[in-house]
């Protein structure tokens, strides 16, 4: 049987052609609207918990700056990223991308005195400019992690360009209190709704705050 070579080069260039379409539109998606992700932890509870799957948008970076109550996903501080090409294109696209990503609440934003105090009865407090920040979301009052020596617990002033994270379960999870401000460039976007599962579903509004 004659091997037609016209064919097979028309048929691997239509290949090339849709796999690179693909990526590109993959690429744009991610970069400039949004992304899909999964929550690994319990540092959310109970407003996010194992297995959830969220919607993340991006485009929003583009014009403002996060704000206080804001379920943000970002690169740690502790995070290496790497810049090199592959590193980038598995980033943009999502694909064997190995980068650990955190999720948290905004609590405090720059410019804010903050500090996280602990009553005689066994509660914790956030303060915010010296006011107690009204926190509802939180998993509960009472679970925290006592803050010690070399842990960020204030009184602080935030720098510019800087911000406080805090996951909801305050007794369960790793954020600014042990590794500080987080820059405002570690950002890769923020929590809108959660599509998944169906019994769960529920879009993230920012709480208002009287502070």
């Amino acid at each position: 049987m004659k091997i037609d070579k016209k064919k097979i080069i028309a048929g691997l260039k239509e290949t090339v052609e849709t796999v690179v379409f693909v990526v590109v539109m993959v690429i744009i998606i991610r970069f400039f609207i949004g992304e899909i992700r999964w929550i690994p932890s319990a540092s959310m509870h109970p407003t996010l918990i194992e297995g959830d799957r969220i919607f993340v948008e991006r485009f929003s970076r583009f014009y403002k700056s996060p704000e206080r109550g804001d379920i943000m996903v970002f690169y740690p501080p502790t995070e290496d990223i790497k810049t090199d090409f592959l590193s980038i294109f598995e980033r943009l696209t999502g694909f064997f991308c190995k980068d650990i990503a955190y999720i948290k609440r905004v609590i405090g934003v720059p410019g804010d005195k903050l500090e996280i105090k602990e009553h005689v009865n066994g509660t914790f407090e956030v303060y915010i400019n010296d006011e107690p920040l009204s926190e509802p979301y939180i998993l509960s009052e009472e679970d925290y992690i006592p803050c010690s020596d070399g842990m960020f617990c204030g009184p602080m002033t935030i720098p510019d360009g800087q911000y406080f994270m805090m996951g909801d379960n305050r007794g369960n999870s790793q954020d600014s209190r042990f590794w500080g401000f987080l820059p405002k460039e570690r950002f890769i976007g923020r929590a809108v709704f959660l599509f998944w599962p169906p019994q769960r579903m529920n879009i993230f509004k920012r709480p208002e705050y009287t502070n």
